[in-house]
């Protein structure tokens, strides 16, 4: 497989990892995200685009429909921003990713 390829299957795979830790097996609940963030998101290029800590305000941020619940929509929409961001600090823009509300 193609490096791109690796990684669409590498997000598909951790967003089922942590998602199928309980009953809803389609969708990150607040626990499950938090700890995907903890875990996946934790070297120094993405550390300080997440706090852990404020984990309700990453939630409200990514449930767009107000299910209490981030499923792989909104998952890999955040994903996309976070891929900017890190994109943009790579090449000397620190501006954070703004998503439309």
């Amino acid at each position: 497989m193609s490096k791109l390829e690796q990684a669409i299957v590498a997000i598909v795979e951790v967003f089922e990892e942590y998602a199928g830790k309980d009953d809803q097996k389609s969708q990150l609940s607040k626990a499950e995200l938090s700890e995907l963030i903890k875990n996946q998101l934790s070297s120094g290029a993405f550390k300080d685009k997440v706090d852990p800590e404020n984990i309700k305000e990453v939630m409200d941020d990514l449930d767009k429909n107000h299910d209490g619940e981030v499923n792989f929509r909104e998952f890999s929409q955040y994903v996309a921003c976070l891929a900017k961001g890190y994109y943009k600090k790579k090449h000397g823009d620190n501006k954070p990713c703004r998503r439309n509300k």
